[in-house]
């Protein structure tokens, strides 16, 4: 084998989920790199494959780790890296490993596989023609909000990866931010035995998840539709901003008509800046954004 880096994808729950390619690879190269050296010994003993060097490298380590595989790499040997499940360095350690490799000036080899978003989007049925892969939200409900609102908008289908214990709080948030409308895919247990994709809409999804525990179990993916095309402030916050402006500054009516309606701030504004030039003329004194 060429004395290269091979990132090698590997089963996301089933053993048998693997390329003949990646087979060959773990069977021919020196060292195998693991982000759990027991999960690997258990994936390569299925598949026969024996008498391989396992080196730990995990999102604790992998500075530490690259210097010594690197020195491995330049000493002609051939070096497999895995995660514990997919595609390494995609919600996974790995991107440090071959970033560093790459800089050294030696070959990274890509070797493709199984990835849980792409095999939970396969199964979606979601039309969206384009989606926006995330990952995990924050661990804490305020900042996984705060990364939710800036998603809010987007017009693709939303991917995140979340753990058990998290699904239910997580998913509550997502309903929140969004709304309810939205139709959301919970896939959990991918091609494992109790593999489940659920499709329905938020507003229903953690009722569904606490109808029955277990299915608060196993990893999930959370694929979310699209952003609806915005069709702008509603006639009734157009009126309420037009009476406002009436009696206050265009600052403070824009401010208090988003308070009352609920309306985009700053789309408010920019009607607001229309309303004054069709009322006074007066183009010169006005901004064209919010201050």
């Amino acid at each position: 084998m060429e004395a290269a880096l091979y990132v090698v994808a590997t089963p996301i729950g089933n053993l048998r989920d693997i390329t003949l390619r990646a087979l060959e690879v773990l069977a021919a190269v020196d060292v195998v790199a693991a982000e759990d050296k027991r999960n690997t010994a258990h994936l390569l003993t299925y598949h026969h494959i024996t008498a391989k060097r396992l080196v730990s490298v995990h999102q604790h380590n992998e500075r530490g780790a690259a210097e010594k595989l690197i020195s491995l790499l330049l000493s002609g040997q051939s070096i497999a890296f895995v995660s514990d499940a997919g595609t390494p360095a995609v919600s996974d350690p790995g991107a440090l490993l071959v970033q560093a490799v790459r800089e050294a000036g030696l070959r990274v080899i890509p070797i493709p596989g199984a990835n849980a978003a792409i095999t939970a989007l396969s199964a979606a049925g979601l039309t969206d023609q384009h989606f926006l892969f995330y990952g995990f939200l924050p661990n804490k409900s305020s900042a996984r909000r705060s990364v939710i609102q800036t998603l809010k908008d987007h017009p693709y289908t939303l991917v995140f990866y979340e753990a058990p214990h998290r699904i239910v709080d997580c998913i509550s948030d997502l309903c929140s931010e969004l709304g309810g409308e939205r139709q959301v895919v919970l896939a959990r247990e991918i091609t494992k035995m109790f593999e489940t994709v659920y499709v329905c809409a938020l507003k229903d999804a953690v009722a569904w998840l606490q109808s029955d525990h277990d299915q608060q179990r196993g990893e999930f993916v959370v694929l979310v539709s699209r952003a609806l095309p915005h069709a702008g402030p509603s006639a009734k916050s157009q009126m309420t901003l037009s009476l406002l402006l009436e009696e206050l500054p265009l600052k403070q009516a824009v401010k208090l008509a988003a308070r009352i309606s609920g309306a985009n701030r700053n789309e408010l504004y920019q009607l607001a800046l229309k309303m004054r030039i069709q009322d006074d003329g007066d183009v010169d004194t006005l901004h064209t954004s919010e201050d």
